[in-house]
């Protein structure tokens, strides 16, 4: 069930927090992790030598906004973890904005594409729609956001951090509420049986406006 209004600013600080108290071995646990297929399935659309303005919505401590910077591209970070966007700033030595992804603030038509990997699942049902409808305006018409999301069917706590998992089906309903149409998905890791593939990561555009009732 989603949680009720007043619930909201709890999950989110609780949430955080966690991350706060365990940045460091967040970091150790996945600077390494192989991401490619999820940085060429988002840059895919694009055109090759196209510098983009990117930003890595949830960067932690900055693995993927220093990836695309060293491609060329102008990446800012935002994160809600204050420890995560010191950290990324020391990283990368790009700009990190402290936003909390359910009072975000993001100029219209700023970016070029929006990289969410592993972080829309923290948003709870009840406010993904807003969310989406704002990084749809934050994007330049025909934008790309690729998401990446451990999927199931439960909304809940799973200890300290609060998850929204869902399906591909209720994902481009989501998604297509807020304007955007869904370009490709796929599962990860590559190379196994469904049943073992915990990811599901989507490449959508955004195409229209969108707040629409889902």
């Amino acid at each position: 069930m989603a949680p009720k209004a007043e619930e909201l600013e709890l999950i989110e600080a609780v949430t955080l927090s966690h991350y706060d108290q365990n940045a460091e071995a967040y970091w150790q646990g996945t600077k390494d992790h192989d991401v490619t297929q999820n940085y060429a399935a988002f840059l895919a659309p694009f055109p090759i030598d196209k510098k983009l303005d990117i930003l890595d919505l949830g960067c932690g401590p900055g693995r993927d906004v220093q990836y695309f910077k060293s491609l060329g591209h102008r990446p800012i970070g935002l994160d809600g973890s204050e420890v995560f966007c010191a950290m990324a700033r020391r990283y990368s030595g790009c700009e990190i904005l402290h936003q909390k992804f359910l009072d975000l603030e993001l100029s219209i038509y700023r970016f070029d594409g929006i990289f969410a990997n592993a972080s829309l699942f923290h948003v709870p049902s009840k406010e993904l729609p807003h969310v989406l409808d704002k990084l749809h305006a934050a994007l330049r018409p025909g934008g790309i956001l690729f998401l990446s999301n451990p999927r199931g069917n439960d909304e809940g706590w799973s200890g300290q951090r609060y998850g929204h998992f869902i399906q591909l089906e209720t994902s481009v309903r989501f998604l297509e509420a807020a304007g955007f149409a869904v370009l490709n998905h796929y599962y990860r890791p590559s190379g196994k049986p469904i049943e073992e593939q915990p990811w599901l990561a989507i490449v959508a555009q955004a195409v229209n406006s969108g707040s629409q009732s889902i």
